[in-house]
């Protein structure tokens, strides 16, 4: 989840594993959530915006386990 330049939360979700190794970096940690689990997610961690295959600038990325 990131915080959007006007507060909102954002979860960030990537459709497949290369396209978050693309737009993350490799060493983003990350689960596997079926989307019928999104809103157990939703109340557990309250989002405003759910954002697909983002591209995050290298500068922005968090260093995860790799």
């Amino acid at each position: 989840m990131r915080t959007t330049k006007d507060g909102r939360v954002a979860l960030l979700a990537y459709s497949a594993l290369d396209r978050l190794h693309t737009c993350c970096g490799p060493n983003q940690p990350w689960i596997v959530m079926p989307t019928a689990a999104l809103d157990g997610l939703q109340q557990a961690q309250p989002f405003q915006l759910l954002l697909l295959d983002i591209m995050i600038p290298e500068d922005k990325r968090q260093e995860g386990a790799s």
